[in-house]
């Protein structure tokens, strides 16, 4: 037999053991990025350091204990997943360059993450052009999902439904006279205007408007205006450093008006330490994305995960932030089934209806038209002194 027939022969051989074998697997992974015949790669960026930690590492922390769970029961149809982290300091700038790093030199399959708006709105064009599937995981700006980019999906709150919760929340409390203290930076804005624009809709007039600076350490003369303008619910559009300041400054000012927060000062005890003076936020109750609080039983699984896997740690919101979306995550990687491709994921996330999540206040729900999947602010409170409790949970529509 001439060699090349030999050659030929041997070839076909290969092929049909290859076939017998389900060679199919492996083909499906070569050409597709972060993804081998037993691993997907997923990357995550958000703060690592800085105060910014609570939206990106503790959130981090949270999606690492569901990929370790996914993983110990044989992975996502067969294939384990690896969890690649890069720190964007909550600094624009960075974030577009941790997104390069995790699409270009870490190949990573899918994005999950993002915690400081101002980072993750400022890497949504990287992230857009790329055509990675992207699950936010706490970032609330608008313009991250509006208008809708085919392959970012958010399980955060977006910042216009936590705007509107708040302002039907001061309205179910019995407000006459409602006033705002807000950050105006791109942060701020996200939330500040669509509140505008739900208060101008129902003909309601504030009794005052006041801005403070991300670094404010003083709030003397915004609490006196508040105070002279007789409001009696406060929405407060701030970081956690301005909003203690200013809880701290309206407790010594004898002012005491219902404090509405939403999920940047979405942890109750953390807030109630910063402010350290007692008292002050007896009438805080803030917007959480989860509808469980750090102490419930019904975490204590996820507590003892966690505080195994980073010791000193304990179990706060903001892990649960990461668990609730790792888990949709899951699901649609699941649904895509083994074949797995980047357009099938986005396809699978745009489909999600009526999705049951462990932790989050109602069902997610995706659609091609609407990547704001999460719709169902829950509101908390802390008694000074005393456990957090979840009060009610709100649809925004």
């Amino acid at each position: 037999m001439p060699r090349t027939t030999r050659l030929s022969c041997a070839v076909a051989i290969l092929a049909c053991v290859a076939a017998a074998l389900g060679g199919s697997a492996p083909a499906a992974a070569q050409g597709q990025p972060g993804i081998t015949a037993d691993t997907i790669k997923i990357g995550t960026f958000g703060a690592l350091t800085g105060p910014g930690y609570l939206y990106g590492k503790l959130a981090m922390n949270g999606i690492d204990v569901v990929f370790d769970e996914v993983n110990k029961a044989g992975g996502v149809n067969g294939r384990k997943l690896q969890h690649i982290r890069e720190d964007d300091r909550c600094d624009p700038a960075t974030a577009i360059t941790a997104v390069q790093k995790l699409i270009h030199q870490e190949n990573v399959f899918a994005l999950i993450g993002g915690g400081c708006s101002n980072a993750t709105f400022a890497a949504r064009e990287t992230i857009e052009q790329a055509k990675i599937p992207f699950v936010v995981v706490a970032s609330v700006h608008d313009g991250i999902t509006q208008p809708p980019a085919a392959n970012i999906f958010s399980m955060a709150l977006t910042s216009s439904i936590e705007s509107q919760a708040q302002l039907e929340f001061a309205l179910q409390q019995g407000a006459k006279k409602i006033a705002v203290v807000s950050m105006r930076d791109s942060w701020g804005r996200a939330r500040y205007t669509p509140l505008m624009e739900a208060l101008k809709a129902k003909g309601i007039t504030l009794v005052a408007d006041e801005e403070m600076s991300p670094d404010a350490n003083d709030a003397t003369a915004q609490v006196l205006r508040l105070k002279q303008s007789g409001a009696d619910a406060v929405i407060m559009v701030l970081f956690p450093k301005p909003a203690a300041v200013f809880a701290r400054d309206a407790q010594k000012l004898g002012f005491k008006p219902i404090l509405i927060g939403q999920t940047g000062i979405g942890d109750p005890a953390a807030f109630e330490d910063q402010v350290g003076v007692p008292g002050a936020t007896a009438k805080f109750t803030t917007i959480s994305m989860v509808k469980y609080t750090p102490t419930d039983p019904a975490v204590d699984k996820w507590r003892t995960l966690i505080e195994t896997k980073f010791p000193g740690d304990r179990l706060s919101t903001f892990n649960l932030f990461g668990i609730g979306a790792a888990q949709v995550l899951v699901e649609a990687l699941k649904r895509a089934g083994p074949d797995l491709t980047r357009e099938k994921l986005i396809a699978q996330l745009a489909d999600l209806k009526n999705l049951s999540v462990d932790v989050y206040p109602g069902p997610i729900t995706c659609s091609p038209t609407d990547h704001r999947c999460n719709k169902y602010p829950a509101w908390i409170a802390k008694e000074p002194g005393g456990p957090i409790k979840v009060l009610s949970i709100t649809h925004v529509q």
